[in-house]
């Protein structure tokens, strides 16, 4: 039996199928290949801002930039972003933080454990340690450490589900804060001077335990002292953290205390 075929209708040209039709994938490898994409029909790409890409580090260091921007953000820290070891005072510390933060960087280039994996920056209300430690982590970023800043109260509420931003999963929050190559833990264990959870307790561990055994540094901030006080019913970070965990904190650590007075109380105090 035969059948009628329509002569306006063709067969498909039989060979290569036309250019728009190749994967993004096929473009990728031409590029990579030195193919010239404008005789194929293909855009050119927009040229970096500042010329020629000599190699990734480039776009990596641009992309770690962000990514610190991005922390302070969240953290509504944004009037932090211009400080630099300039603009702190003497009681902030500024020659320590940034021997240690040279000495990170070349740990980093050795490929080695910092010899000082830790910086404890303990102080009272108002002291200015925030201020130091996010000038610590802007120093960082321009100088190529894939830094993030985070509050502890804040990493333990994203922890839960449904609770971080941008659409991250608790494990993505997690990953991300154990493996950045400097992390800036703000008010470590505060709110938690009388009590802890055992979820807020188990999380702390987690994260300070895994970033020690992996040796990436870490910069802490806290209100509290590391023991309980004689007469004080406040709790000390040991009463949190445990004896075995401020141990090996402490054991690797360099202390820089902020003193001072407290910068955000008012010079006239106020009659409520």
């Amino acid at each position: 039996m035969s059948v009628a075929v329509d002569p306006r209708v063709t067969a498909p040209a039989r060979g290569l199928n036309a250019f728009a039709d190749v994967s993004a994938h096929i473009v990728s490898v031409l590029e990579r290949g030195g193919a010239d994409m404008s005789q194929l029909g293909v855009p050119p790409q927009p040229e970096p801002e500042d010329g020629l890409w000599e190699d990734v580090a480039v776009p990596q260091a641009r992309a770690r930039r962000v990514a610190w921007r991005n922390s302070i953000m969240d953290a509504a820290h944004d009037e932090y972003l211009p400080f630099r070891f300039d603009h702190l005072d003497p009681n902030q510390m500024p020659t320590t933080l940034q021997n240690w933060l040279a000495s990170l960087v070349e740990a980093k280039k050795l490929r080695a454990r910092p010899q000082v994996l830790n910086m404890i920056m303990p102080g009272n209300i108002g002291s200015g340690k925030t201020a130091a430690a996010c000038t610590l982590g802007n120093e960082a970023a321009d100088r190529g450490l894939w830094t993030l800043f985070v509050k502890h109260s804040t990493y333990l509420t994203w922890r839960r589900p449904d609770s971080a931003p941008h659409n991250l999963t608790a494990h993505q929050v997690r990953h991300r804060f154990v493996t950045c190559e400097l992390l800036i833990l703000d008010e470590l264990c505060g709110e938690m001077d009388m009590t802890a959870t055992e979820f807020a307790r188990r999380e702390t561990i987690d994260l300070i335990d895994s970033r020690i055994s992996a040796g990436r540094p870490t910069a802490y901030t806290t209100n509290l002292r590391s023991r309980r006080q004689p007469g004080s019913q406040a709790l000390g970070i040991v009463d949190i953290l445990g004896e075995r965990l401020l141990s090996r904190l402490e054991s690797s650590a360099h202390l820089a205390k902020i003193v001072g007075p407290d910068r955000r109380k008012p010079a006239t105090p106020l009659d409520w």
